[in-house]
């Protein structure tokens, strides 16, 4: 037991002033943040560190402090970003680093890696699954991550169209009453799928792909009756799928398609007492062969540090209403 308490020491190599001062933050801002979330304390003179706590911790901080001061030749380190990477190691991953190899997606703009081992584990399972299912809380990347892997399956030719879907539950699915032409109608609910196309596309290449119908937008009621050979589907805040229109969807999966279903099942918008077909979904084909299911939790999210808190927050108060036990609050 007190072995797990011997200060962990170490030095940075080699000690730059203005990198050094990068690493550590204005008023060692952070430090202070690596210590709050591995639970341990951090000393330093100079470049020489002394670590106190759990010997695990201690070693994946580490890691972690010799790979941001390698991050400090070429980028400026703010509290954000020190953030991510803690989110992109994880506690858990950084004393039990996992043995996933490590994916990249390709895109027109550049290559995206994903943050962590939950996003690991969710894009290797959509490259090796026809069927797979993103569910948790927002920012942690399920959307995002989804349309980039059907950005790099287009760009690699392994499928020949991606179609973006999302449940217009606002309109009540009823899109003849809005002004436009259906692309207008459904193009406020998009607007997430939309922003991540134009990042890693451009601007002009996502328009002209919608132009010759490369890539399609379309609300869910507009599924029905059709059947997608060699193509990309994304289905986004599926929490808002009735029961009979989440079988309808995957249900219209072709040759050589993969479809991708995201959604949040604390965020159901349908009228009460309506079941969510995300939710009925998953207890049905659990047990499928060939279907994957990924579920992110609050530490999986990689916005701004504010949006994890209020995620956990939110989920502290659901468990206390419905009466479950809070490690946290233990």
């Amino acid at each position: 037991m007190n072995a797990s308490l011997e200060p962990h020491r170490f030095t940075l190599e080699p000690f730059e002033a203005r990198r050094f001062a990068n690493l550590c933050g204005q008023f060692d801002e952070h430090l202070r943040l690596i210590e709050e979330r591995l639970g341990l304390e951090i000393r330093n003179r100079g470049n020489q560190f002394e670590l106190l706590g759990d010997a695990e911790k201690a070693q994946a901080a580490e890691q972690l402090l010799r790979k941001l001061y390698r991050e400090t030749k070429a980028s400026e380190l703010s509290p954000d970003l020190v953030h991510l990477y803690l989110q992109e190691s994880g506690v858990e991953e950084l004393v039990n680093p996992s043995n996933l190899p490590q994916v990249t997606l390709r895109t027109r703009k550049g290559v995206i890696k994903p943050r962590g081992a939950n996003q690991q584990r969710y894009v290797k399972s959509i490259l090796d699954h026809d069927i797979n299912f993103g569910i948790g809380p927002a920012g942690t990347g399920k959307t995002y991550l989804a349309v980039a892997c059907a950005v790099d399956a287009l760009e690699r030719e392994q499928v020949r169209r991606i179609l973006l879907v999302r449940p217009a539950v606002e309109a009540g699915e009823k899109l003849g009453f809005l002004p436009g032409d259906l692309a207008q109608k459904i193009d406020p609910y998009l607007r997430p799928l939309y922003d991540a196309l134009y990042e890693m596309l451009g601007f002009e290449h996502v328009a002209k792909l919608i132009e010759k119908q490369v890539i399609e937008v379309a609300p869910l009621a507009y599924m029905r009756g059709r059947t997608l050979n060699n193509s990309f589907i994304i289905l986004d805040e599926s929490q808002n799928t009735t029961v009979e229109q989440m079988k309808m969807f995957l249900t219209r999966i072709g040759f050589g398609s993969t479809a991708v279903i995201t959604g949040d099942i604390t965020q159901v918008d349908l009228p009460r007492g309506t079941k969510s077909g995300l939710t009925h979904v998953i207890d049905v084909l659990r047990d499928v062969p060939g279907i994957s299911f990924t579920h992110f939790k609050p530490k999986d999210v990689v916005r701004h540090p504010l949006v994890q808190r209020i995620v956990e927050a939110y989920e502290r108060h659901d468990n206390r209403l419905h009466g479950k036990v809070d490690n946290n609050d233990a």
